[in-house]
């Protein structure tokens, strides 16, 4: 279908194009961006128009963690409601882990979810394979049948290795192909705890993870980097001492990108409040220094992308104690609202806003992303994934709003109080409108 999106803001991190302009797509592919009194290619019909007026055309947002709940966990969410749950919120490509039931560590089980999602038509759903079978920290996988089979990287999702020669390994063989391994920061024995360790978790009496838990794992992390040479994602960096760890790594010059969560980017321990299980999340909510020093890496490129962490939990593992209650919240619908509040709050720019939810997440999946050379960018030639969405619109977090079949998260209008800013019109998967309001 030839579609013309007309008179919005057009924004494309990756280039820097900031104009108001008219996009043109045809046959799944931008085809042309005109400005106001210029022509469109010769022979091009518009079918359908979108009135842009007001609003903002961005690239499809890419969310590097969303975890969709099938296989196994049908019960906290479908296929169907979380793809639904992501265009409406401007969420063209998405990665999700492999702690499925069964776990992403066979070929078959990577293209029957590949197959599933491409049936729906809705958003592209990248899977990242298990790093060692079945999660169980002892047999690697075969990554190159798993890669053959469309994963995009190996991960032990939230399951820390306890064995770092299996680590070592594991780096090992996917630098010698050139994959990446997408690790969460995690000392398995300190790691088990339900909140933040400090003042607030000793007073509610809850078991604490100490900021020693993800600093441990990013020495050893690194230094099997610069033994293997292997090029590592790391996932929902969570502290102040993590944020300098990256920041050295990286002058260092070691292959490494690194995302945070929203939960962690706007969150401390205090909105957990007396045991509210919706702020149960991984990592937990740390102090006030370590969600500062978070936002300022996102903002100075030391944190390359944002994610919504994605993780629908039912209601009956949501209704328990909180140090019982399952973690996970819901953040698909969110991602770009908060993304724009963090923008607002902190001083940063549209177009960095952005930037770590399209071009930058784009660029950690690079080559892994067969066939999706533009992903993340508007560019004439490239596939059609835009988001039109009107920047000056609120809404409010509540259950009857949430697409997605999980409906907590600790941004819920009763407990946060606040209006999000932003609401999405539109969104284009592959040149097909895949949500419209």
């Amino acid at each position: 279908m030839n579609i013309l999106i007309q008179h919005g803001r057009v924004i494309d991190p990756a280039s820097g194009l900031d104009q108001t302009a008219d996009v043109a797509v045809a046959g799944g592919r931008i085809v042309a961006i005109v400005q106001a009194g210029e022509s469109l290619p010769v022979g091009f019909s518009p079918e359908q128009r979108i009135d842009a007026t007001g609003c903002i055309v961005a690239p499809g947002l890419v969310d590097l963690q969303v975890r969709l709940r099938e296989p196994g966990y049908e019960h906290e969410g479908m296929l169907d409601s979380e793809l639904n749950a992501a265009v409406a919120g401007g969420v063209t490509s998405l990665v999700c882990p492999p702690d499925t039931d069964p776990v992403l560590d066979e070929p078959g089980l990577v293209e029957m979810l590949t197959f599933r999602a491409d049936k729906l038509h809705r958003a592209r759903v990248f899977p990242l394979g298990a790093l060692t079978r079945g999660l169980q920290g002892d047999v690697l996988t075969e990554m190159v049948e798993l890669t053959q089979a469309g994963c995009v990287g190996f991960s032990q999702a939230e399951v820390a290795l306890a064995n770092t020669q299996v680590l070592q390994r594991a780096l090992q063989y996917a630098a010698t192909y050139g994959y990446t391994v997408w690790l969460r920061p995690q000392e398995l024995h300190l790691g088990k705890g339900v909140a933040a360790s400090g003042a607030l978790a000793t007073r509610l009496g809850l078991s604490g993870v100490p900021v020693a838990a993800e600093t441990i794992a990013l020495h050893t992390i690194f230094a099997l980097m610069r033994a293997t040479k292997a090029r590592v994602h790391l996932c929902r960096i969570s502290s102040a001492e993590g944020v300098e760890l990256v920041r050295a790594a990286k002058l260092e010059g070691l292959r490494v990108t690194a995302d945070v969560s929203i939960n962690s980017l706007h969150l401390t321990d205090h909105d957990m409040g007396y045991f509210d299980s919706r702020a149960r999340v991984t990592p937990p909510l740390r102090q006030q220094r370590d969600r500062d020093a978070l936002r300022a890496a996102l903002a100075d490129g030391t944190l390359d992308a944002l994610v919504s962490d994605h993780t629908p939990v039912d209601v009956d593992a949501k209704a328990l104690p909180f140090a019982e209650a399952e973690p996970g919240a819901t953040g698909l619908e969110l991602l770009l609202s908060l993304a724009l509040k963090w923008a607002q709050d902190s001083g940063v720019s549209l177009l960095r806003a952005l930037d770590v939810l399209t071009a930058q997440p784009a660029r950690v999946l690079g080559d892994s992303v067969v066939g999706h050379p533009s992903l993340g960018q508007l560019r004439v030639g490239g596939v059609a994934d835009v988001v039109v969405f009107d920047p000056e619109a609120q809404w409010r977090v509540t259950p009857d709003a949430l697409r997605s079949q999980g409906k907590h998260t600790p941004f819920a209008f009763d407990m946060s109080g606040m209006a999000l800013p932003a609401r999405v019109k539109a969104t284009l998967v592959d040149g097909r409108i895949a949500y419209q309001v």
